[in-house]
């Protein structure tokens, strides 16, 4: 069978990337042929025999709005004028105007548009508006895409909820398959703290995401932090424009948070801490968590987060609201006095992200394809 995937990434090193990756690493191994829409496909797969990539180049254009557009219209194009050539296409959201057999969700723009932590209710300006503007097209475009599909793959049941509550789909329609964690690159190990400056006897939090976003809530965690004296943060993202080391400084914690920068070690650094920190105000799924488990932290986060559906009580503390700044320090303080419940997580964290491997998600995938090109 020859199956055409439309995407922006096809890498490792990102979140919806990843995913189309290994999905289309395991179609290789089934002996499929590949078509590959996309901007942007890994060095690995270019080399692939089985695989013709169609590179939709479209990064020199203002604004990613407008980049989208295209995409859409110039992959939409490129397949009405192929259609012989594929039995079946698999896309993410809307990202092409052509119709497709699958389409595999992670983010639902109608849900987010209609969110109270969108961040035009927290900040009404130009940027927030064209937020707004963009997230409200993408919800239009989204429905559109899913009402010319035939099958659509949710990675949570969040987002199917979302999808059937908010973007009125029918729930047959809708299958829940959650990503997966590389399992040989996330895992406990042991790490000399002397070697990044670190205390071997202090307690380390966790926190990894868009430091220029609301949305993940880092203040939410200073905030806590400054009432928890006996734990120290570190923090990987981004710090340029973001404003949080300096609330911090503000917050009189900046010698306890330990802003590290964007690092390409993410793995490296989890073993670093002891529990993993990530009350996000809204997350489809949210792949860093499931990393977090996979090295062994246990994890504080929020009921928005789409992958809470795979924590047990026993490996995640989580908070109903995301900034419920009482309950989250009343969590730290205990699990930072309490070092045995903290070994016991981390076991729990370990044993419930194996369930999940980047090989298990990919299979399931593959049973849908195969499924829905002999349905249809």
């Amino acid at each position: 069978m020859k199956i055409c995937f439309v995407t922006h990434k096809v890498k490792k090193g990102d979140g919806q990337g990843r995913v189309n990756y290994e999905v289309i690493e395991e179609a290789l191994k089934q002996g499929h042929e590949i078509i590959v829409i996309s901007s942007e496909l890994s060095e690995e797969l270019r080399n692939e025999s089985q695989i013709e990539w169609i590179k939709m180049n479209v990064s020199k254009i203002p604004t990613i709005l407008l980049q989208y557009q295209l995409f859409a219209l110039f992959s939409a194009i490129w397949i009405w004028t192929h259609q012989k050539k594929m039995d079946l296409i698999v896309v993410n959201g809307f990202i092409t105007y052509a119709r497709s057999d699958i389409n595999c969700i992670h983010f639902v723009h109608s849900a987010w548009v209609k969110s109270k932590y969108h961040p035009y209710r927290d900040h009404k300006n130009v940027k927030s508006l064209y937020q707004l503007f963009y997230n409200s097209l993408n919800a239009y475009l989204e429905r559109y895409a899913l009402k010319h599909t035939k099958q659509i793959i949710a990675v949570s049941e969040q987002v199917k909820q979302e999808l059937v509550q908010v973007a009125k789909i029918h729930a047959q329609y809708i299958v829940v398959i959650s990503n997966g964690v590389d399992l040989n690159e996330f895992y406990p190990r042991s790490v000399n703290r002397a070697d990044f400056d670190l205390d071997t006897n202090t307690t380390y939090g966790l926190f990894a995401g868009d430091l220029k976003s609301n949305r993940k809530n880092l203040d939410t965690v200073l905030h806590a932090m400054a009432k928890v004296e006996n734990i120290n943060l570190l923090v990987l993202g981004y710090t340029e424009k973001s404003n949080y080391p300096s609330m911090a400084k503000y917050l009189g914690i900046s010698d306890r948070v330990h802003f590290l920068g964007y690092r390409k070690d993410v793995a490296e650094i989890m073993s670093l801490a002891d529990l993993f920190i990530f009350p996000s105000k809204y997350e489809p799924f949210s792949l860093v968590i499931l990393e977090a488990m996979a090295s062994g932290l246990p994890v504080i986060t929020s009921s928005r987060c789409g992958a809470v559906e795979l924590l047990s009580d026993n490996s995640a503390v989580v908070i109903e609201d995301p900034e419920d700044t009482t309950t989250l320090i009343n969590v730290l303080t205990e699990l930072a006095s309490n070092k045995e419940r903290l070994k016991m997580m981390a076991l729990r964290a370990r044993e419930d992200a194996q369930k999940n491997s980047w090989q298990n998600m990919s299979y399931k995938y593959l049973q849908i394809i195969n499924y829905t090109s002999k349905k249809f």
